[in-house]
C-alpha cells in the first residue's frame, strides 16, 4: 500500500481534539460577568456628584465618610470649617449624610468631599422642582440691596427685584436710600414664587407679586368697594406732584388735590406733607368707573376762615394792606390774614386801565366790604364806595354802636377800678399792721356833727407814754 504524505498545510484535516477548560479561566470570566452586572458594578466616585455617605469617624479638623466601594472620603480644611459648629457637634459616627465629590483623588489618594456643597446642590434640585410646580413659598426677608429684597429659599439666597415686590409693600418703601426704603422690612414674613433659576450662575429670582392672589387692579377694586365717602382712614404718602399728593390706603392710591391739603393757600404739597408720612385722610369722592379715590386733609379740621369772618359784615368799613395788583383788580389783606379782592371797577369812580394807576403794593387804605361768600371763601371790597351816600345811614348806626361800646367799656373800666379800690380799703382795714379805732373816733364824729363843739386836741400831741390823758378828758 502506497503511502502519500501531504504537504504542509494541505491534506486531510486532523481530527478535532476536545479542549480542556481550565478552572482559572472560568473564574476570571465569572468575575468579569459579575462586575459588568448592574447589581455588582463598582462605581468609582465622580467629580460633581452627590452621594449619601456614612460617617466613619470624627476627628478635630476632619470627618471621614464611607461612600461605598470600600472607599472613604474626607471632609477637611475649608469644607470642614464651613459646616456650622452646632451642626458639626450634632454629627455622630454611623450617621448618614449627603456629600459632594470635589475631587475623586487628590495628591494623597484621598477622595475630597463637601457637606455644604451637597446641601446646596440638593437645594437647587428642590427650587427647580418648585419652579416647575409654581409653588408659593413662605419665607422671611433676610436683607436688601439697592434693587430689592433678599429672601432665603432652601438655604439659597434669592432676590426679589423692586418691580416684583407687592403693591402694598412698595407703597411703604419710601426714602432716598435703600436702608430707608427696605431696612424696616427685614425680618418680616413674605410669600414668593420662583420665576427664574440658573444653577450655573447661582441666580435665583423671586416674585412677591406673582405669589399674590390679587393683581394691583383687583386690589384697587376691592378697596374701592370697602371705602365709604365721608369716613376717615389712615394712609401713607407715596408720592408728591405739583397738583397734589398720593396716599395709599389698604393697597390702593388716592389723591389729595392741592386745594384739599389745607385751608390756607399752598403752592406745593411739600409745604404740608412728605413722602412716607402717615396721615389721616377723609374720603370725599369715589369714581368706580374710572377707579379713582378723592381724599381730603383739610376737611378733617374746621374752616378757620369762617371763624375769622364772624367779625365782618357787608357794608362795614375796614382797613387793609394792598398785597397784589392784577389786571382785574387788587388784593388787600385785612385783619386775621384774610385776603379780599378789590375789583378794578371798585377802585375809582373814574375809568382806569390798571389798578397801579391808583394803588401800589404796601398801601394801607380804608375799604368797604360789599360782598361775603362764605362757601367760596371770598370777600369783595370797594375803595370807591367808602364815602358812598348809600351807606351813610349804615355808617352812622355803626358809629353810634361803636360809641356805645366805648361808653360801656369806659363804665365797665370805672366799675372795675372802684371794685379794686374797695378791695384795697377792706384789705387795709383788716390788716394786723393797722391799729384798731380807739374811743376818740366817736368823739371826732360828734364834733363834726356839732359845729359849735370845739374839736378835741389831736391825739398825736399826746405823748404815747401818758395813756391816761384821753381817759381824763373823757371823764371831764
Amino acid at each position: 500500500m502506497e503511502q502519500h504524505e501531504a504537504p504542509n498545510g494541505q491534506g486531510v484535516a486532523p481530527e478535532e481534539t476536545p479542549q480542556v477548560e481550565h478552572p482559572n479561566n472560568n473564574n476570571e470570566q465569572n468575575m468579569a460577568t459579575l462586575l459588568e452586572s448592574e447589581a455588582f458594578r463598582v462605581e468609582l466616585p465622580q467629580q460633581g456628584e452627590v452621594r449619601e455617605g456614612i460617617i466613619a469617624s470624627i476627628q478635630e479638623g476632619q470627618i471621614l465618610v464611607s461612600i461605598g466601594a470600600k472607599s472613604e472620603g474626607v471632609i477637611a480644611g475649608r469644607e470642614y470649617d464651613q459646616i456650622p459648629a452646632e451642626e458639626r457637634e450634632s454629627f455622630e459616627v454611623g450617621q448618614r449624610i449627603p456629600v459632594y465629590v470635589l475631587n475623586p483623588e487628590d495628591a494623597n489618594g484621598n477622595v475630597v468631599l463637601s457637606y455644604t456643597r451637597a446641601l446646596e446642590q440638593i437645594a437647587w434640585d428642590h427650587v427647580e422642582r418648585m419652579l416647575e410646580e409654581k409653588q408659593v413659598i413662605e419665607s422671611t426677608i433676610s436683607g436688601y440691596n439697592k434693587g430689592g429684597l433678599i429672601v432665603m429659599i432652601e438655604g439659597l439666597r434669592g432676590f426679589v427685584p423692586a418691580s416684583q415686590v407687592s403693591t402694598l409693600r412698595r407703597s411703604i418703601a419710601v426714602g432716598d436710600t435703600p436702608e430707608q426704603r427696605w431696612g424696616k422690612m427685614v425680618g418680616e414674613p413674605i410669600a414668593v414664587r420662583i420665576i427664574e433659576v440658573d444653577r450655573n450662575r447661582r441666580r435665583l429670582i423671586l416674585s412677591e407679586r406673582a405669589a399674590s392672589d390679587e393683581s394691583r387692579q383687583a386690589i384697587k377694586e376691592r378697596v374701592i368697594e370697602e371705602l365709604e365717602v365721608g369716613k376717615t382712614y389712615r394712609g401713607r404718602v407715596t408720592s408728591l406732584a405739583n397738583f397734589g399728593a398720593f396716599v395709599n390706603i389698604r393697597g390702593a392710591d388716592g389723591l389729595i388735590h392741592l386745594s384739599e391739603l389745607s385751608w390756607e393757600r399752598v403752592e406745593h404739597p411739600r409745604e404740608v406733607l412728605e413722602v412716607g408720612q402717615e396721615v389721616d385722610v377723609k374720603v370725599i369722592s369715589i369714581d368706580k368707573e374710572r377707579k379713582r379715590i378723592g381724599l381730603s386733609l383739610r376737611q378733617l379740621t374746621e374752616d378757620p376762615w369762617k371763624e375769622k369772618l364772624e367779625k365782618y359784615r357787608v357794608g362795614q368799613l375796614v382797613e387793609g394792606v394792598i398785597t397784589r395788583l392784577t389786571k382785574f383788580g387788587a388784593f388787600a389783606r385785612l385783619e386775621n390774614d384774610i385776603e379780599g379782592l378789590i375789583h378794578i371797577s371798585e377802585i375809582s369812580e373814574e375809568h382806569i386801565e390798571h389798578p397801579k394807576e391808583v394803588l401800589k403794593v404796601g398801601d394801607v387804605v380804608t375799604l368797604r366790604i360789599i360782598r361775603i361768600d362764605t362757601e367760596q371763601r371770598r370777600i369783595g371790597l370797594s375803595l370807591r364806595k367808602v364815602d358812598s351816600p348809600a351807606y351813610a345811614d349804615r355808617d352812622l348806626k355803626a358809629l353810634a354802636r361803636e360809641l356805645k361800646e366805648l361808653e360801656l367799656g369806659k363804665t365797665d373800666a370805672e366799675a372795675e377800678s372802684l371794685s379794686e379800690t374797695d378791695a384795697e380799703t377792706e384789705t387795709t382795714a383788716t390788716s394786723p399792721e393797722t391799729p384798731q379805732a380807739e374811743a376818740p373816733q366817736p368823739e371826732a364824729k360828734t364834733a363834726q356833727e356839732n359845729e359849735e363843739t370845739t374839736p378835741p386836741p389831736p391825739q398825736q400831741d399826746v405823748p404815747p407814754e401818758d395813756s391816761s390823758a384821753p381817759e381824763q378828758e373823757s371823764e371831764t
